[in-house]
């Protein structure tokens, strides 16, 4: 009977964690980063900014603005986030980060012509990208102690629901816009209704956020073993950011997903147009293109961070760099639409798994008890990759559409970096 007792209490402590039910936080995690992850959609809204209906008439440079000051400003966030939730507990920080986020949005939703550009930044850029690199990394460093048995799966899913969230959105506020003559005349107007649904569904998910209890361990289903919650780097402890600054280590991955970043954000950039120039896409098909694409994003955090859990980190990220490299320089050369949504999705997948699979290498170099500040630093390579990758490419295709000399110059500096995880060992501490 007492050995049927205790078997069926660690089962229940693998379901539940020991502490309350870790499944329900992963949840809330996931729906957190789908409100967020909507920031992705801003291409929708910036085509129909652009429109001969809307009356903001911005151009192109101007309609890009606000959502490269979000990508800017979401390391701000993700570091003054990281450091507070091992101060405060995740639950305040996601709570203040989707409020931020959601009032932002909702702001961007009051500007009206081109004069109120500045509020269209203030409201998505400045206060959405600030709020929402507060509430991103609150999960990603949460999920890690509370499964500490797969943390490169449970990352993977949670920054998954990043990826998808603009698969949900951007249909979602195309059909708002192309159904109302208002919309299409105002199209930032959508922004107050998603503004409203972002805060309800992030609130929710927040609400749930919480660590698990001091001394924390997961027992296996068979009950022969148990996974702690703070363990367990190489070096045996949990660094604490300082000390992660002071190692190469933490420069090594920095610069790694710094090359990834750049390398997928590259295609992403000018994904429409590629396809059309390249493959012979219609314009229908390559807005088709992008938004299937949305999927192989969200999809390839899930599955590299899963790969990861049983190859290993750094065989991971070779590959994960490598595909990126060989596909982007094969993308110039792809005759069919079938070849290019291949080698789109490969990279795509790659761009997602380097995000899905950073998070619990962090963890295994450096611990995870400050992983939340650890890793919200390392978002620097977020922010660089970002701006670096679709100024890299746009100025090396040029005028006139060298695509080869693009995608070959990116997809080398790809294939380089694939080197940069041998030499990636995780920090000893005497």
């Amino acid at each position: 009977m007492s050995t049927t007792r205790t078997r069926e209490q660690e089962n229940r402590g693998h379901e539940t964690g020991g502490g309350g039910n870790r499944w329900l936080v992963l949840a809330g995690g996931v729906l957190v980063q789908l409100s967020i992850g909507a920031v992705y959609a801003w291409s929708t809204f910036s085509k129909a900014i652009q429109a001969d209906p809307s009356a903001l008439e911005l151009s192109k440079v101007q309609s890009t603005i606000p959502f490269t000051v979000a990508i800017g400003m979401i390391f701000v966030g993700a570091f003054l986030g990281g450091r507070m939730q091992d101060r405060r507990g995740p639950r305040v920080v996601a709570l203040v980060g989707v409020t931020i986020y959601s009032i932002g949005i909702m702001l961007a939703s009051l500007a009206r012509d081109a004069g109120d550009l500045w509020l269209l930044t203030l409201g998505y850029g400045v206060l959405g990208g600030f709020g929402l690199g507060l509430a991103y990394i609150v999960p990603i460093a949460m999920l890690q102690k509370w499964f500490p048995d797969k943390r490169g799966l449970i990352t993977g899913i949670a920054v998954g629901g990043f990826g998808f969230g603009a698969v949900i959105t951007s249909p979602v506020a195309q059909g708002m816009i192309a159904g109302s003559a208002d919309y299409q005349r105002y199209p930032t107007k959508v922004f107050l209704w998603l503004g409203m649904a972002y805060l309800v569904a992030g609130l929710l998910g927040a609400s749930v956020f919480r660590n698990p209890p001091e001394g924390y361990t997961v027992a296996s289903k068979g009950g022969a073993s148990t996974a702690k919650a703070t363990t367990a780097n190489a070096a045996g402890r949990d660094f604490t950011s300082q000390e992660a600054l002071r190692t190469p280590q933490w420069y090594i991955l920095m610069f790694i997903l710094t090359i990834s970043v750049t390398a997928g954000i590259s295609l992403i950039s000018v994904a429409a147009g590629t396809a059309t120039d390249v493959a012979g896409f219609s314009a229908a098909g390559a807005a088709t293109l992008v938004g299937i694409m949305g999927l192989f994003n969200g999809g390839g955090r899930i599955l590299w961070a899963a790969v990861s859990d049983r190859i290993g980190r750094r065989p991971a990220f070779i590959g994960i760099l490598a595909i990126q490299g060989l596909a982007l320089m094969a993308i110039p050369h792809a005759g069919s639409v079938a070849v290019f949504y291949v080698l789109c999705a490969l990279v795509y997948t790659c761009y997602g798994g380097g995000f899905g699979t950073m998070p619990s290498t962090a963890g295994d170099f450096f611990g995870v008890k400050h992983a939340g500040a650890i890793y919200g630093l390392m978002l620097v390579g977020w922010s660089i990759g970002g701006v670096v990758g679709p100024l890299l490419i746009s100025g090396l295709i040029g005028e006139d559409e060298a695509y080869t000399r693009g995608f070959t110059v990116v997809g080398l500096i790809a294939l380089v970096g694939a080197a940069l995880p041998l030499i990636a060992r995780p920090p000893k501490h005497a």
